[in-house]
């Protein structure tokens, strides 16, 4: 069974990684697995049922019962035993999921949620073992001096109590006693193992004896000495045996003032010391590294042990309310010495269960340490908690949780940290039980675990019992474990690096995003809520950084699809050669800092993948609706990404998954008829179309960032230029071309910018008036633009010398209604001169833009006119720096609320 559960499917299921990462993890771990040995009974069952009889079941068992009474003392126990009851039902579901490793809880913890909230939280796991270790010294060390201290107001003792008592003084006894638990830690979890087994039944025989002796000893009065400020003083505690009256008096809750610390006691801080008997679950989880079959041992052992502890605290407590009146339960933390047939057996029983626990959680300490090392999460923080002895035993990290649990001891009272220890608890049984939820919901196939009686009712009510009673205990102390909890994630977010063992949020976000996906139906899209969702199609990402930085700035919180076509043929080839591609174009996404997707295809040519991508992108109402393409031009393309801010200030090479670009001189793989032939398979499946030319030129960090008084501008020029019979402002293309712009300008990094408008208008066409229509339009539309008019006589004059219609004569003006594709018949019809004396108009225009918007005329629909189309885009487009030429089919703007 052992070795099933270390098989390499289920490590692999587990860890995940490459064979060479799990070799590696091998070897480092080989030392620690060698000592897997320890059976239920005494890795588990032992362990967890000494955590639980430790400090509250020898020395503040009365404690509880005499400040809360018996009903709020037997409701205490169902509210923990509730509380713990639910998180262990999710430890035996998260342990009987696979294979468990050294570290417990933080490694059932991060192996499901991840990383982050694994690191957090076995750093609180970690301070509350430290803390559970101090208040369990400090336990030991209150028994030792009532034992043998000298008495209060006395000088020197008499007989055995010779002690003196001090702060410094019992400081020194709880360092020695702690120095006895590091000997034994230091030599391995067999040792402790037999040392707990021993202790063991020494408990048991005092358990024994003090219920017998609840029966057999007859009434009597115990003197007690207390401190006050003049020394001392005495009273009675009195044991009157079973009395019916004593159980009435003891039934209902007197909360008094705790004379250890002078403190009022209260329903959560009485509570807050009772759950200390029950944070032992752990203990069993926390010898994971260390058992023969943990999956099987962890439910079966913490189970049994949990029933047992819970039916001998309700056992013990009636015994107590019905024997003891409330001063001797009060005042009193060592009575059951006093009562006891043979005291100096229940002495030995309190020192042996509370050293043990003290060991127990020393012990759990270091493993949680030497976990958090070894996973790396922290870095050079916990090198040195890696080292261990040659039988596999973590040495140094021994070493360091004893120096934790010694600077915790200087609080100097048990009753002090009782209250954080309990919330540290808390918060880690509330994560616990979160990451069973988490695993629960996120239905995740692999998420199997042969332990079945749990529920996700089960985990959610674990989780609010833990959050409530944190908050009850000490808002405050709550509070602040929150907020370091919150700092930790934070911390592990940002600095840790990327683990193998998966991300249950991963799992989570797959969940909820394919049930929202079903959710966003398509028939009910209203304008109003429109956004871009862009495809932009890259043969070398060397050669496109900046326009895909540009393309990340202009989707406005929309779907963006990086796409790229593989010119190959799959049944030549042996295997699919797109998935080590998929990598490298993953980390240029995380590199760039752009919010996208990356859809890669193989295909016989461009457009056939192309139009693949177009069919195929995207997921339910997700899809891309608007394609964006390089220009098809002959400028020889740069090498962007080497000098990309991202990679030059990073100090890191590019990407090697991409290969070097074209040479100048190198043939295109795709021809001037196949590109104009994508735009327009584009329009036809009514997608958006964008052609983006010299972007890479595009210095935005300069541009955006630049001292100059006038911030930089966007030019948009919502008119035809190769139409000029047709010049029309708020046509469906138009409106697309403005809204783009607008969007643009929304960007955070582009805020800084201001629209141009330009209004191109004749004499005698009264511009004023087209100029005032078009303000009430950008108004309508919430859009704030400069508008200038731009008188283009001469230009229209020249198109109307070389042109086949006569001036004035009907306009064959293109109808794009949303949904209806007309291709016009005359769209080139225009002569190059005109075209250049159109350029020649827009780059007049200064200052020189940051980038130009300008109207994209649909491809006309004679295919042997496309090489002329694209000659005339060209001329239009040449050497006006960066510019988008846009071409809508969408309707995308509304006036309404």
């Amino acid at each position: 069974m052992a070795s099933s559960e270390r098989s390499a499917l289920l490590t692999y299921r587990l860890c995940g990684g490459s064979a060479e990462e799990e070799r590696g993890r091998e070897r480092g771990r080989a030392a620690a697995a060698a000592p897997r040995k320890l059976p239920t009974f005494l890795g588990v069952v032992v362990p967890t049922l000494l955590s639980m009889f430790s400090v509250v079941l020898f020395l503040r068992l009365g404690f509880v019962v005499g400040h809360a009474g018996l009903y709020q003392a037997l409701a205490m126990f169902a509210v923990a035993y509730f509380i713990i009851g639910m998180t262990v039902l999710s430890v035996c579901a998260i342990a009987t999921n696979g294979a468990l490793d050294a570290g417990g809880a933080y490694y059932m913890i991060s192996r499901a949620l991840g990383p982050e909230f694994g690191g957090s939280i076995g750093i609180m796991f970690f301070l509350a073992n430290v803390c559970g270790s101090a208040l369990y010294v400090l336990g030991l060390v209150e028994a030792v001096v009532d034992s043998f201290g000298i008495p209060p107001g006395q000088e020197t003792g008499s007989g055995v109590h010779v002690l003196p008592q001090s702060y410094w003084y019992e400081l020194l006894y709880g360092t020695v006693l702690l120095g006895l638990c590091l000997l034994v830690c230091l030599v391995g979890a067999s040792i402790y193992a037999k040392a707990t087994f021993l202790i063991f039944l020494i408990v048991a025989a005092v358990l024994g004896t003090i219920i017998v002796s609840f029966f057999a000893t007859r009434p009597l009065k115990v003197p007690i000495r207390l401190p006050n400020a003049n020394g001392s003083e005495t009273d009675n505690g009195v044991f009157t045996g079973f009395s019916l009256e004593t159980l009435r008096d003891n039934l209902g809750g007197r909360y008094q003032v705790d004379y250890t610390t002078g403190q009022m006691m209260s329903f959560s801080s009485v509570f807050a010391v009772m759950f200390n008997g029950c944070t032992g679950i752990m203990a069993g989880s926390n010898m994971s590294g260390d058992l023969k079959r943990p999956s099987y041992s962890i439910p079966r052992g913490t189970i049994s042990a949990v029933l047992f502890t819970y039916l001998v605290y309700n056992l013990l407590a009636f015994l107590m309310c019905a024997t003891c009146n409330r001063i001797l339960l009060q005042k009193d933390y060592g009575f059951l010495r006093d009562i006891s047939i043979f005291p100096p057996l229940v002495t030995v029983g309190i020192y042996a269960a509370t050293l043990s626990a003290a060991m127990s959680n020393l012990i759990g300490a270091s493993r949680i340490l030497y976990a958090l090392a070894r996973d790396d999460l922290f870095g050079r923080a916990l090198a040195l908690a890696k080292k261990t002895s040659a039988s596999g035993n973590p040495v140094m990290a021994v070493i360091l949780s004893w120096l934790m649990v010694q600077v915790v001891l200087f609080s100097g009272k048990l009753n002090t940290i009782a209250s954080v220890v309990t919330i540290f608890f808390l918060l880690v049984y509330a994560t616990v039980n979160l990451a069973c939820l988490a695993l629960e919901w996120a239905s995740a196939p692999n998420f199997r675990p042969t332990f079945r009686y749990f529920t996700w009712h089960t985990c959610l009510l674990g989780i609010a019992g833990c959050c409530v009673m944190m908050f009850l205990i000490s808002p405050v102390s709550a509070s602040a474990s929150l907020g370091f909890l919150l700092l930790l994630l934070l911390a592990l977010h940002y600095l840790s690096p990327s683990s193998t063992w998966g991300y249950i949020s991963q799992a989570l976000i797959f969940h909820q995003v394919r049930k929202y996906l079903l959710m966003l139906d398509v028939r009910k899209d209203h304008v109003k809520f429109w956004r871009p969702q862009m495809l932009l199609m890259v043969q070398n990402p060397r050669g496109s950084a900046r326009l895909i930085d540009f393309v990340n700035d202009l989707k406005k919180s929309g779907l963006y699809v990086l796409g790229h076509v593989e010119l190959q043929d799959l049944d030549m080839l042996p295997s699919d050669p797109l998935q080590p591609q998929q990598d490298s174009w993953l980390s240029l996404v995380d590199k760039l800092n752009v919010k996208a997707f990356v859809s890669l295809t193989l295909a016989p040519s461009v457009r056939h993948g192309v139009r693949q991508l177009l069919f195929t992108s995207g997921l339910g109402g997700m899809r891309p609706n608007t394609l964006v393409l390089g220009f098809y031009d002959d400028e020889a393309p740069q090498d962007g990404l080497a000098r990309h801010p991202a990679f030059t200030n990073a100090r890191e090479e590019v990407p090697l998954g991409f290969p070097p670009l074209r040479a100048p001189t190198a043939p295109k793989l795709l021809s001037p008829r196949e590109y104009v032939g994508i735009v327009a398979d584009a329009l036809k499946m009514l997608r958006n179309v964008l052609l983006a030319r010299q972007l890479e030129s595009l210095d935005k960090a300069w541009e955006l960032r630049r001292a100059a008084s006038p911030p930089p501008t966007i030019h948009v020029w919502p008119v035809n230029l190769l139409r000029p019979d047709s010049a029309r402002y708020a046509d469906t293309c138009s409106l697309f071309l403005l809204q783009m712009a607008c969007v643009l300008n929304m960007a955070r990094a582009w805020r800084r910018a201001r629209l141009r408008l330009f209004l191109c208008v004749e004499a005698g066409a009264m511009p004023h008036a087209q100029e005032e229509k078009l303000r009430q339009l950008l108004k309508d539309l919430r859009i704030q633009a400069q508008i200038q008019l731009v008188p283009w006589d001469a230009i229209t004059h020249l198109h109307w010398q070389t042109s086949q219609r006569p001036p004035g004569g009907p306009a064959e003006e293109e109808e794009e209604e949303e949904g209806v594709v007309n291709f016009p018949t005359n769209t080139t019809q225009v002569s190059d001169e005109y075209v250049c004396a159109a350029n020649k108009l827009v780059l007049e225009q200064s200052p020189a833009p940051a980038v130009r918007f300008l109207y994209l005329p649909r491809p006309p629909a004679d295919t042997s006119l496309y090489p002329l189309y694209l000659h005339q885009l060209e001329l239009l487009t040449r050497g006006l720096g960066p510019t988008v030429l846009v071409h809508g089919v969408s309707a995308v703007t509304s006036t309404q609320l």
